[in-house]
């Protein structure tokens, strides 16, 4: 049983890095259409939609029925806990994508401001901070994760500077400023992405050490903490025996 157990969980991590595979998509598309100009590209990012909603609901079920049915450990039981939050986090991911997919399909309708070099980086960054966070849940690396943690700076400097550009812009040539305003828009949500995938990391490392740091909580007490918390709930339950 426990050994079945087991196997579920690490397909439940499995198929959780195929949902961030498809979130990962579906940015990547929606950016990919826009600097390209490619409405397909563009459309494809709804219908990938339906399917990243199905996942969610999909593995939600099965962390509920894990837990209805086995009795995990403290650790399992954070870790199954932390899977339903971060496919809810990845759910917003396609949420989100389909925001900047919607800001593009209005940006194509015109002449490009400028040519786009920062959203897609930040795309590119975004993109990689979901699949790192993934990768470190699924490998238990917490650097990964801080590495994670750290790189939201980079995004949110990527974000000012595309801001301080398109106002100047929208100064200089007051026609520009509808669509100045739709790539500041797509430039928050990228931003908004990468919180995401930050609250991914953080979700891991509550997983790995047992430590809360949102709110820039400290890892190591916290892990302490929880590791004599596991504890004394191990030896409650063998007292009980």
């Amino acid at each position: 049983m426990e050994r079945k157990f087991h196997e579920e969980l690490g397909n439940l991590k499995r198929d959780l890095l195929d949902m961030g595979s498809l979130a990962r998509a579906m940015v990547g598309n929606a950016v990919n259409g826009l600097r390209d100009r490619d409405a397909d590209l563009i459309r494809k990012v709804h219908e990938q939609e339906q399917e990243i909603n199905r996942l969610q609901l999909e593995l939600d079920d099965r962390c509920f029925t894990l837990s209805a049915l086995h009795q995990p450990t403290a650790s399992d039981l954070r870790l199954i806990i932390a899977v339903i939050k971060i496919t809810s986090e990845l759910e917003r991911v396609g949420d989100t994508a389909v925001n900047v997919a919607e800001a593009a399909e209005e940006l194509l309708q015109e002449p490009p401001v400028k040519p786009l070099i920062d959203i897609p980086r930040m795309a590119d960054i975004a993109q990689t901070m979901v699949h790192d966070s993934l990768r470190s849940l699924v490998n238990g690396d917490i650097e990964l994760a801080n590495a994670v943690l750290r790189t939201d700076d980079e995004v949110d400097q990527l974000r000012d500077q595309v801001a301080n550009e398109l106002v100047s812009f929208m100064l200089n040539d007051p026609r520009t400023i509808s669509r100045a305003l739709q790539l500041l828009l797509i430039s928050r949500f990228l931003e908004r992405i990468a919180d995401h995938a930050t609250n991914i990391a953080e979700d891991v490392i509550f997983i790995v050490k047992g430590a809360d740091v949102r709110h820039g909580a400290a890892v190591g007490t916290q892990g302490i903490a929880s590791r004599e918390a596991d504890e004394q709930i191990k030896q409650q339950g063998q007292g009980q025996r």
